[in-house]
């Protein structure tokens, strides 16, 4: 561990980071490219199974996204290593055939998470590099994959970064409110502040329909032995009013260049409700997406409503009342205390040159 200058936090060393985190967050457990298929984790079968889903085709690889196997940055890496296997499907055709095989495979894979915009950069990432091997009759698939390590290895520095910037804004004694799942980064602030001797409890809401918040962010912490509180979407504001929580913190699908968050649908209500008790918002970032310049250009995607009639299969209510789920919402830049990013944590007034 070294320790960062200005920061009360310890700062793992990049070959230190994945011992820190949970068997769901570890890449290996995300989804890999292995014996001509992509290989999901299942999110949607953990904690009580730890188990993955096997793709053969672009397609499969698709619909696993779609029907919620994988989450959080699950569908971008699952996506390309779905190129990867493409790509090898592809061996035998010409360098013209390749190309326009790979970039149909990239156009579908980006149809499945059309608000999360991270899925089309990195498909579009590997593909100019399968571009490149294609002109110079380099082995695509190799070179995908190669790219694919490049990408993870920068991603997991940049959690340390992130993490380090998050541990040090939280407080010994802190009540923590988090929404969804706020993937990697917020796993791992919570492991550098109870390895900094910071005694932090996290309270999650379960995140109906699909239960993210009970599923994967409860049982991640409970893993690496993190105090965890699991509650209902409808407690926060209760929770607020009694003073257990000081911090509100949580992943970002994508964050405008204006400030505007988007993030799994229930983030802005807990923000509002945040802003009213005087405790801070901050918000992860993955990076930053500059054909997002404000709220008008997020398109959020709306999902079968009847995804919001039943919990895990069982029906809650009458399958002919109408329902309606959006599977996002946005928190504007006033209710945003800060973004915390791999330089530091900025104002989301301070993002238009660029914070990634």
């Amino acid at each position: 561990m070294d320790l960062r200058p200005g920061l009360g936090i310890l700062r793992p060393m990049e070959t230190e980071i994945e011992s820190l985190l949970p068997h769901i967050l570890r890449r290996e457990n995300i989804a890999r490219y292995e014996d001509g298929a992509v290989l999901i984790g299942d999110r949607s079968a953990y904690p009580f199974e730890k188990s993955f889903v096997r793709c053969d085709s672009v397609e499969e690889v698709a619909v696993a996204i779609e029907t919620m196997v994988t989450q959080g940055v699950g569908p971008w890496v699952a996506a390309v290593h779905a190129m990867a296997m493409r790509a090898d499907q592809l061996g035998g055709e010409s360098a013209a055939q390749h190309y326009a095989g790979l970039l149909a495979a990239k156009e579908r894979l980006i149809q499945t998470r059309p608000t999360n915009t991270l899925i089309r950069y990195r498909l579009e990432d590997v593909l100019a590099v399968a571009k490149t091997a294609l002109d110079t009759g380099a082995d695509v698939g190799v070179a995908i994959l190669h790219r694919i390590t490049q990408i993870l290895d920068q991603m997991y520095a940049y959690y340390g970064r992130r993490a380090a910037f998050g541990a040090d804004l939280l407080a010994d004694g802190d009540g923590v409110l988090t929404m969804c799942f706020a993937e990697t980064a917020f796993v791992l602030t919570m492991a550098l502040a109870k390895k900094a001797g910071k005694s932090i409890t996290v309270y999650v809401p379960e995140t109906r329909p699909y239960l993210q918040g009970a599923r994967l962010t409860a049982p991640s912490l409970h893993e690496i032995g993190v105090p965890v509180q699991l509650i209902c979407d409808n407690i926060p504001a209760a929770l607020m009013a009694e003073g257990r929580i000081q911090k509100y913190m949580t992943a970002a699908d994508l964050i405008t260049m204006d400030g505007h968050v988007v993030n799994k649908v229930g983030t802005f209500q807990n923000a509002v409700t945040a802003k009213y008790h005087g405790i801070p918002y901050y918000a992860f970032a993955w990076g930053c997406d500059r054909t997002k310049p404000d709220r008008a250009s997020i398109e959020i995607e709306y999902r079968d409503p009847a995804e919001i009639r039943a919990c895990r299969g069982t029906a809650t209510t009458l399958a002919e009342i109408p329902a309606l789920y959006p599977a996002f919402d946005i928190t504007p830049p006033a209710l945003v205390a800060g973004v915390i990013t791999r330089h530091g944590v900025l104002s989301p007034f301070d993002l238009q040159e660029g914070f990634e």
